[in-house]
């Protein structure tokens, strides 16, 4: 049963997979150590997807967000926050299970065999809520409050924080440009810690990035219960046999909460429920 539910999240990788190169497939960045700058690089992608990544063909939605919100250019303001609101309202969190290349990241990581895996701690739940602080201070006020003389803000949160701008974009133009690697000071050397402790928690904790960190899964968080795509549970079906809260690795209780703001929709829940009463869409005729 274990290799069964191990080997039922593959398809969702896949597509991971793809999204990820198709995002990111701008294969003379990663020669020339340049970025894309076509007009596609003015539309945001939905996952956290660097824009200084040599690959990228699209933006951040969070850069997006913290370059404009500060600025009077309310036309690109609007941009920033109706897409968020947008892809929210759609689709909630699945962009975090499905299109977000560093959940990605941390889904193969935490394949990795350890002898003990985390599932959960005291204070699990609490330390969840850092997200919303680090959305609210770091991609909203600090943006907007401190900007230089042309009332530009700058990008705090991936200035400061963001592993995945480190990932993406910090090691793949500093080992492809010289002039870069003369460069780095204190502050590179500081993103690079918190990349590799988040590369090494992801593989004792299920997605710690998300589930601690990331604004963007704070945004779409928000959008779960609302969302057009969402889950519904029969509750004529639901026998409360547990097995939806066992295989979930956020920890959640699937069949009492279907649309928890930390569900990222794997769709692990629907597929061990030996009843089909977990669904999303319309329900299945008995």
């Amino acid at each position: 049963m274990d290799k069964k539910k191990k080997m039922s999240e593959w398809p969702r990788h896949r597509i991971q997979v793809l999204w990820a190169l198709l995002t990111n497939s701008y294969v003379t960045g990663f020669v020339q150590g340049k970025l894309y700058k076509g007009k596609l690089k003015n539309l945001c992608v939905p996952g956290l997807n660097c824009y200084s990544c040599p690959g990228a063909l699209g933006a951040c939605p969070i850069g997006a967000l913290q370059a404009v919100i500060g600025s009077w250019n309310f036309k690109l303001a609007f941009y920033a926050a109706g897409f968020l609101m947008f892809i929210g309202a759609l689709m909630g969190r699945f962009v975090c299970g499905w299109l977000c290349p560093f959940g990605l990241l941390q889904d193969l990581l935490h394949k990795i065999p350890f002898p003990k895996k985390l599932e959960t701690f005291r204070g699990d739940m609490l330390l969840r809520k850092l997200k919303y602080v680090i959305l609210a201070v770091f991609v909203i006020l600090l943006p907007m409050f401190l900007v230089d003389i042309v009332g530009q803000g700058a990008p705090y949160f991936c200035k400061l924080i963001c592993p995945a701008g480190t990932l993406e974009g910090g090691l793949p133009l500093v080992i492809l440009n010289l002039s870069l690697r003369s460069a780095i000071g204190w502050l590179y050397a500081w993103k690079i810690v918190i990349l590799a402790v988040t590369i090494l928690l992801s593989i004792l904790i299920y997605r710690p990035f998300c589930k601690y960190i990331c604004p963007l899964g704070a945004i779409y968080s928000l959008f779960n219960p609302i969302s057009v795509f969402r889950y519904h549970v029969d509750r004529d079906r639901c026998i409360s046999c547990g097995a939806c809260s066992r295989v979930c690795k956020m920890q959640i209780e699937p069949a009492f909460h279907a649309n928890h703001m930390e569900c990222i929709r794997c769709g692990q829940c629907k597929k061990v429920c030996p009843t089909g009463a977990i669904y999303s869409g319309e329900m299945n005729s008995a």
